[in-house]
């Protein structure tokens, strides 16, 4: 067998590399997903195809996810209609609409959105479920939709819904509004309590008179209500613990 020239072994390297070049360019495009082209730092268009296919080697591929998806912050500092200051998790649907801007617009998708809605808690006022008119939970949700998608835009991204999930009153409002409603619950039950007593003691007097019990004047009359009062609040506050 004749040995190899110089000639031969210069085509076998160039098939070989021909051969890798090929293969090396070999992709595999999956719904819901794009392929980002750049050269040198610059962008040479996107690609959308399913299934096997072949992409310029020299050409730097990033693939960008195009689905619907869902984001969930942490709790974030916002404030209702008062000023009441108030932590917010809220819930972002979202997407990669222009792959080009999203790529190279923006390193890290979800840091800007979180951005782009803390920005927007500082702007529009948030209530407490059931602690606010009928119908604001819904105004919030378009007022924070509209702001966060008009800062997404620009950058490509496109953004459904923005609605908060979770409110409450932030760490150092809540106690304070547990102290008032504790006081509120207990004064609900003094009154209620009271009311009861009165109740009780004009029911007792009306039919201790009514019966021929007992003959009263005023003086007298004072007296006993007063006497029965005092036993019953007793007897009450007793029994409530």
């Amino acid at each position: 067998m004749p040995a190899c020239g110089p000639a031969q072994w210069a085509a076998y390297a160039g098939a070989g590399a021909l051969g890798l070049f090929g293969f090396g360019g070999l992709a595999r495009g999956r719904t819901g997903r794009a392929w980002v082209l750049g050269l040198f730092g610059r962008y040479r268009g996107t690609v959308r195809r399913t299934g096997l296919m072949w992409v310029n080697p020299l050409l730097l591929r990033r693939r960008v996810d195009v689905r619907l998806r869902h984001w969930r912050g942490e709790p974030m500092p916002a404030a209702d209609a008062n000023g009441v200051a108030l932590r917010v998790v809220v819930l972002v649907v979202w997407r990669v609409r222009d792959t080009a801007r999203a790529t190279l617009g923006v390193e890290d998708h979800e840091t800007y959105l979180r951005e782009c809605v803390e920005a927007a808690l500082a702007r529009v006022p948030v209530e407490v479920p059931g602690g606010g008119a009928k119908g604001a939970a819904d105004l919030a949700v378009d007022a924070l939709t509209r702001l966060v998608a008009a800062d997404s835009a620009p950058v490509g991204i496109e953004v459904f819904s923005v609605r908060p999930v979770r409110v409450e009153y932030a760490p150092e409002v809540a106690a304070a509004m547990t102290r008032r409603r504790i006081a509120t619950l207990d004064a609900q039950q003094r009154a209620t309590m009271l009311t009861s007593v009165v109740d009780s003691v004009e029911d007792t007097v009306t039919r201790l008179t009514m019966r021929g019990l007992v003959e009263l004047d005023d003086y007298e009359r004072k007296v006993l209500v007063k006497d029965l009062t005092v036993a019953f609040c007793s007897g009450r506050g007793e029994a409530a613990p």
